[in-house]
Parts: C-alpha cells; structure tokens; sequence
C-alpha cells in the first residue's frame, strides 16, 4: 500500500505545524479528514498552509508551469538530459517520465481544500458565523474548483473534444482509506467546478490580499472554465466583471514604460492571484521554475540554459517590443547563429539583472497564476467569437501598444488569430501556451535540435495537435496498482 504524507501544514508566522500524520492511503487522491478547524483563526492557518503546498515544486512551483510551457511550441531545449527535457519531447509511459507528482500533489491539497470546507461548514450549522469565516471558504471553494480544472486539463480530453472521455476523480468529502475511487467524466469535473466557483463567488472578498484568492480571482478561472467549455458569452460575462470594476479598470495594466519594472515587483497592479514565495518559505533555489530559463551558469550552479525561446515565438516579435527586456543572451552555450537574439526568459528571475521581485534572493519569485493582461486577452478572443469585433480589437489594442510598432487593431482587421499571437508575446514563461494551443484545437510546431546537437525524440513528431494521444498524461502505474480499476488514458 502507498504511504503518503497528508501534512495540513498548518502556517503560523514561519513554522510549520502538522494537525494530521502519516496515512497509509489507496490512491493517492483518498485521505480521511481530520477535524482542526474550531474558529475563523484555525481557518485562516489551514489556508495559510494551503495557498503553500500550492507552491509545491510539483505544482505550480515548476511542473505544472513547465507543463504548459515546454510544449507549447514557443521553447527549444538545448540539448535532452536536462530538467524538462522528458516534459518538453512527451517521453511519456505509465511507468516512466509519468511526472505522477501532479497528480499526487494537487490531490494532496484538495484533501486540504476539502477539510476547510467541510470543517467551516460544521461550524456555520453550528452557528459560528463571520464575514472573514466565510472568505475563507469562499476561496477554499475556488481553490478546489482551480485545482479539479488542473488535473482535468492534465489527465482529461478537452472538454470540446470529447466531454464523455475520463477526467478525474472528484473528490468533494472525505473518504475511507480503502475506497477505490474511479474517474469521473470530464463533463462531470467540469459541472462539480462550475458549481464550486458558483458557491463561491457570493462569499468573496473585492479587496486584494497577496497570496489570496478574491471575487476577481473566482471570475478569472471562471471565465476561462466556460471558454473551455466554448461558452464565450458566459466568458464574457465573467471577464467583464473584472475589466469593469475599479479595482482592475484599464489604468490597472502596465504601461509599455513600466513592464518590465513589473516583473521586479510583487502584487503589482495587474496581479489578480499570485502565490507568494518567501527565501525561507517555498523558494525552490536551485529548483525555481525560473533557474530552467536562465543561460547557463547564471547566478546558479544549478543553471544549465534547459530552454530557450523558439524560432516561432521569434518570428512573431518586433524588435522594438519591450517585452524583449526580460530576455537576455544565452552566450554560453557555443553557437554565434542561437546566440544572435535573447533566448533566455527571465521573467521569473525578476529581470536578466537577477533583481528577483523584491526578496533576499532571485529565485524567491511569486508565481502570478492570473494577472490582468491575460484577461484582457482572454475576453477579447471571447468578443471575437461573439461577433463583437469592435470590442475585441479594444482590449487587443490594449495589450499590443507594448510594441511601439503595433498597426491598431479595428473592427475589420482584428481576429482569433490576431489574439492568439499577441498571447504568446506576452505570456511566454507563464506556464500558458501548451494549455491555450490545445483548447483552440491548433498545430503545435516544435524547434527540434535548435542548437545543433542531433536532439530529436521518437515519442512525438515535430508537429502535433490535440488528438494525440501524450497531449494528456498517463495514470502512473503506481496509482493503477493502488487501484486497479482506475481507467487509463488512450493510447498508454
């Protein structure tokens, strides 16, 4: 049986403290619940401890990002063996390069997620009631919500693929240690987050707290569940309950001055939920999702220059777009041709200084889940799907004015098209694209042996789309031995 560490991580101040031990569990998506919410402060601490096991190096402290990058088409590798590389070529088995720490993790803090609400919501019958109490399981509920919307992008068809095709278990109560769980239907993991983020919205604070989820938040995700669902009025909707409010109005984007600046700072104007990452809580060092972009060798021996800007993302920018001032020069790593343009991302080191954000160390970076210029982009796609062209080409405009040498966007010219590749300039890095491509059902192109040294895979071609078969990963054998009537995925 597989032994797993359900630790509550319950934060006060710098320490961690565990209300639960060690549970022998079968999978690793099933825990009983331990009851260790009395008040509105124990709430608080198990949120606290929540919003940190998020920034699991499993999550999105790396492998879910890189998950969304790697594949996208818009990063090469320098060479296979490095950090990622198995991610970036879809060396995927059952029993190999199966990355089940996703999986594991991200059911890890649902089982959190669960125990706050369940816990808050004995306390309300018992008549314990607080406006505080109450934004707590507000964002607990839209924590789960986010969290089934992860697994069920990593593990499940899309949704406007194939709504009847295997997503995950969803898990909403706890369960004996010995149930054998089995995977619901995309539809229905997407019904269980909808009614989440329904739930939760009513009870969230407006008002923005670092490294918490408010109604802003709860709308972001919102919107971007119903674009998977193709429901882009209902998008819309959502999208504009942010870009409309006070708190994010159009003076809340970055001016094309000030972006770069932004990435050295925390909760800037256009964050909207970023988890917060401290030099002694939660930074990776070595393992930080920004060390696999840096050039080789640069402020840390565990730098190796992993990924690199593809020649398709290049082709896209103008060479006045300010957005090339996060990217720097890989040098170390031989070839003049691959060295002629800034390869390195380095918006998750603060900038090619290594300013970070603002903490002791550079690696120490807050991960910016949703900020405001995804949105904008977002709603615009959803406007142009709705036959509001002119609106579209609004909020489009918006976001490319970031290259001084951007033709307005109107009515007529503006496009799907146009949006999408106005996307891949401005959220490169950002653990996005790979997600995007496959629910607009596009090509995904890839610069194979960009560096010259014969780096190709025989697990995918060079050019993919969302039918095959490694778009998704497998179910780890591990999970299948701890229940064997789980379905695997197609094709593994």
């Amino acid at each position: 049986m597989k032994k797993i560490a359900i630790i509550l991580s319950l934060i006060c101040g710098l320490t961690l403290v565990s209300c639960q031990g060690f549970l022998d569990i079968s999978p690793s998506n099933q825990a009983d619940s331990s009851t260790c919410i009395t008040s509105e402060a124990d709430a608080q601490v198990m949120m606290n401890g929540l919003m940190r096991k998020m920034t699991s190096s499993s999550y999105y402290g790396q492998n879910f990002m890189l998950f969304g990058d790697a594949k996208g088409g818009d990063f090469t590798i320098y060479t296979a063996g490095y950090t990622g590389s198995n991610m970036y070529y879809f060396a995927h088995t059952q029993t190999s390069n199966t990355y089940s720490g996703i999986w594991s993790q991200v059911y890890n803090c649902l089982l959190q997620a669960n125990n706050i609400i369940v816990n808050i919501e004995e306390l309300k019958k018992e008549g314990t009631t607080s406006s505080g109490l109450d934004n707590i399981l507000g964002q607990a509920y839209t924590a789960r919500a986010l969290m089934f919307f992860d697994l069920v992008r990593v593990y499940g068809q899309p949704y406007n693929m194939n709504k009847s095709a295997s997503g995950i278990a969803v898990v909403t109560e706890p369960v004996d240690a010995g149930a054998q769980l089995q995977r619901n239907t995309v539809e229905e993991v997407y019904t269980q987050i909808l009614s989440d983020l329904n739930t939760a919205a009513p009870l969230l604070s407006k008002s923005k707290t670092v490294g918490y989820i408010n109604y802003y938040a709860n709308q972001a995700i919102l919107g971007k569940v119903y674009m998977y669902m193709d429901n882009f009025s209902a998008a819309a909707t959502a999208f504009a309950n942010i870009i409309d409010s006070d708190l994010y109005s159009k003076e809340k984007l970055y001016k094309p001055e000030d972006w770069v600046a932004s990435w050295t700072k925390q909760n800037g104007t256009e964050s909207i939920f970023e988890l917060a990452i401290y030099p002694s809580e939660g930074d990776l060092g070595g393992s930080s999702y920004g060390i696999l972009f840096r050039r080789k060798d640069h402020g840390n021996s565990s730098a190796y220059g992993c990924f690199s800007a593809s020649e398709y993302w290049h082709a896209i920018m103008d060479d006045n777009d300010v957005r090339w001032g996060v990217m720097d020069y890989d040098h170390m790593h031989g070839t003049e041709a691959r060295s002629s343009w800034p390869v390195c991302c380095y918006k998750y080191s603060g900038n090619p200084s290594l300013a970070g954000d603002g903490k002791s160390t550079s690696t120490a970076v807050n991960i910016k889940v949703i900020r405001l210029s995804e949105v904008y982009l977002l709603a615009a796609e959803c406007y142009c799907r709705t036959n509001n062209n002119a609106k579209a080409a609004e909020l489009l405009n918006a976001i490319a004015e970031r290259n001084p040498n951007y033709t307005p966007w109107t009515s007529a010219t503006v496009s799907v098209d146009a949006v999408f590749n106005e996307y891949r300039r401005e959220l490169l890095g950002e653990g996005k694209l790979f997600f995007e491509a496959i629910r607009q059902n596009r090509t995904i192109r890839f610069e194979d042996d960009a560096w010259g040294f014969g780096t190709t895979t025989n697990y995918r071609e060079s050019a993919i789309d969302r039918t095959f078969f490694r778009t998704i990963l497998p179910i780890s054998q591990d999970e299948i031995n701890a229940n064997p009537g789980i379905q695997q995925n197609p094709g593994y």
